[in-house]
């Protein structure tokens, strides 16, 4: 009778029997293969970054005019005669509004003060806005003058656009791509904190363009548009340009949901 080697391992034998070594290295080779498919499928269906920055380790002094209409933004000057309105925003899920009172509480009229501000950039498409830290770095140049102010023009009246009201914060670079229910939880809370609602909206070509929200006067709008954030929805209101910013002036009320799933929640 044929005598069988015992398979049988015992890990303080040096001698392995053939058919385990066969059965160690099929199970080698088939974790390897399967590790390399896992990280391969997980790569391609993650969604890419978005060509945005946030600058979180890295403060920047920029100056400019101040001016609420109706959002806090810094009017700065980027070339002759070139000037880009920077939204201002506060740190977390605030606005900036908490880091001014201070410097609100120094001067008589803040709207078309020169201000010094030191803070985290954050930059998307076009649009620049920047976190502020600490209200200590909010410094007064020179007080105000109304004829620095930024020019309002108004645009179009009862235009309709689709699109998704978003948190301009995470969106433009925060969060990158920030897609998904808990990024709508996210937006709902930033904006509840005050940062300003955008409607974000694309054309046919992929074109983006976005809208600072407000309401028919002009005014900040954020509670009565929370239930709207980050639904596919169709706005009716006013359009006016403030400089490199677009306002769409709505009644909340008028919103219409177009029941269709979103694009970047």
């Amino acid at each position: 009778m044929e005598n069988k080697e015992d398979d049988f391992y015992i890990g303080y034998v040096d001698h392995v029997s053939t058919k385990t070594k066969k059965t160690i290295k099929s199970f080698v080779l088939f974790g390897i293969l399967a590790l390399i498919t896992i990280a391969v499928t997980f790569a391609f269906t993650q969604n890419t970054f978005k060509n945005s920055s946030f600058e979180l380790t890295t403060n920047t002094k920029i100056m400019g005019v101040y001016h609420e209409m109706p959002y806090p933004m810094l009017k700065v000057k980027t070339a002759e005669d070139t000037f880009k309105n920077i939204l201002l925003l506060g740190f977390g899920k605030s606005s900036a509004n908490p880091f001014l009172k201070k410097i609100r509480n120094e001067v008589s009229q803040l709207s078309g003060s020169m201000l010094s501000i030191e803070g985290n950039l954050i930059y998307y498409n076009g649009k620049t806005l920047l976190q502020i830290t600490n209200d200590e770095k909010i410094t007064l140049i020179e007080k105000a003058n109304s004829k620095r102010l930024p020019e309002i023009k108004s645009l179009v009246k009862n235009m309709e656009l689709k699109g998704e009201i978003i948190d301009p914060k995470c969106y433009f670079g925060v969060m990158k791509p920030g897609k998904g229910k808990i990024h709508r939880s996210c937006a709902v809370l930033c904006i509840s904190g005050g940062i300003p609602p955008v409607l974000a909206t694309t054309d046919e070509n992929n074109i983006s363009e976005y809208y600072l929200i407000t309401d028919l006067k002009g005014n900040p709008i954020n509670k009565k548009i929370l239930p709207y954030i980050g639904k596919p929805s169709l706005l009716t209101g006013s359009i006016v340009q403030l400089e490199d910013w677009y306002q769409l002036r709505i009644d909340v009320n008028t919103i219409k949901d177009l029941h269709r799933p979103s694009k970047i929640y």
